[in-house]
């Protein structure tokens, strides 16, 4: 079972669990404004360790749109399936939201199809 640490907190998570929902089970209300479909960068966070060698391509197109490749991640375009130390950037408290955002589907959307991060320009 994969372990998360995110923003001071540890959390076992269940292999295959989307990074998103795993930060939100262990307690980080982090954002997710788009419902986790790559469009918004609201669930974005920075990897301390364990950042997957994988990107999808909705990941990388948004990032690179944004300004944000080689700084973030998206956790809604990422899979649980090894130890992860993330900070979570964006969260109901630090935005002053109301809610973090629709709800998320249990699989990646769109239809994630991962490449290595390497294939990608910058």
């Amino acid at each position: 079972m994969p372990v998360l640490n995110v923003n001071g907190m540890t959390a076992d998570v269940e292999a295959g669990t989307r990074l998103t929902s795993a930060i939100e089970a262990a307690g980080v209300n982090i954002g997710h404004r788009c419902g986790g479909n790559a469009r918004c960068t609201t669930c974005r966070v920075a990897f301390h360790a364990g950042e997957p060698d994988t990107m999808t391509a909705a990941e990388h197109a948004k990032l690179h749109e944004r300004g944000l490749l080689g700084q973030y991640r998206l956790s809604c375009q990422i899979v649980c399936d090894h130890d992860m130390t993330v900070e979570a950037s964006m969260t109901i408290e630090s935005e002053g939201w109301t809610d973090a955002g629709s709800a998320i589907e249990p699989t990646v959307t769109p239809v994630a199809e991962w490449q290595p991060r390497s294939s990608f320009t910058p």
